[in-house]
């Protein structure tokens, strides 16, 4: 992991002190409601994001006015969104490389969980760079991230990571939604602990990949709640 040594033994010593085990001991048989969940989970990655269909329409101003509620939203195509984190004034061009479910990820994040939510968007938490990451595309990019961890595009997954994946959705339906919100969590913190700037983004996604990968390798997971990095989100 790279970042302050002090920050990261602080907040993730129970993971180091529980065992983590390999993916050969364990045997992937789904249970008939694991098979449901994945597979609606499956379709969902399935579904391109399309500026014409108005409940992906909605789905987008709702998320603006989850993350700014006192301020009217001009136009599905405005230079407001920059303020948000967008590379542009249309923000269905940066969901191509992630599709629906990114948006999805990002309205999920801001009305279940909206003070962290709105504490990393406006970054409100630790020393800045001057050039920070831009928040709504860092969100897609971890999203992405977690298809290819979770091995989502894959028949079955392999990896110890998404066969505990499984194990925890079986707890509750949205597990893949709260990860992200853990992950987004993650992320922010180590870039703080890197005190990081923009070019540094893809190192620290990275890094945060890494260390989420050693949390869902614990032998004692079965719910979302018991990743240490879960209390990111009790703050």
């Amino acid at each position: 992991m790279v970042g302050n040594k002090t920050w990261f033994g602080g907040l993730f010593n129970s993971s180091g002190k529980r065992r983590q085990v390999s993916a050969e001991k364990l045997v992937l048989d789904l249970t008939p409601l694991q098979e449901q969940r994945l597979q609606k989970l499956k379709e969902r990655l399935n579904v391109p994001y399309d500026e014409t269909r108005p409940e992906h329409q909605e789905s987008l101003r709702a998320l603006w006015n989850a993350s700014f509620p006192d301020t009217e939203l001009n136009s599905l195509v405005s230079a407001q969104w920059k303020d948000m984190g967008w590379q542009g004034v249309n923000p269905a061009t940066d969901f191509r490389g992630c599709g629906f479910i990114s948006l999805e990820n990002l309205l999920f994040f801001a009305t279940t969980y909206p003070a962290p939510f709105k504490r990393l968007m406006l970054k409100q938490q630790g020393m800045r760079a001057v050039w920070e990451y831009p928040f709504a595309v860092a969100g897609i990019n971890i999203s992405y991230m977690l298809i290819q961890l979770l091995e989502l595009n894959s028949a079955r997954p392999k990896s110890l990571p998404g066969i505990n994946f499984i194990k925890v959705m079986t707890e509750r339906e949205d597990a893949f939604d709260v990860l992200y919100c853990i992950a987004f969590e993650m992320m922010d913190a180590q870039w703080l602990a890197m005190r990081a700037s923009y070019m540094q983004f893809k190192e620290v996604l990275e890094a945060t990949k890494q260390q989420l990968e050693r949390e869902l390798s614990l032998e004692d997971l079965n719910s979302i709640h018991d990743l240490p990095a879960y209390n990111l989100l009790c703050k």
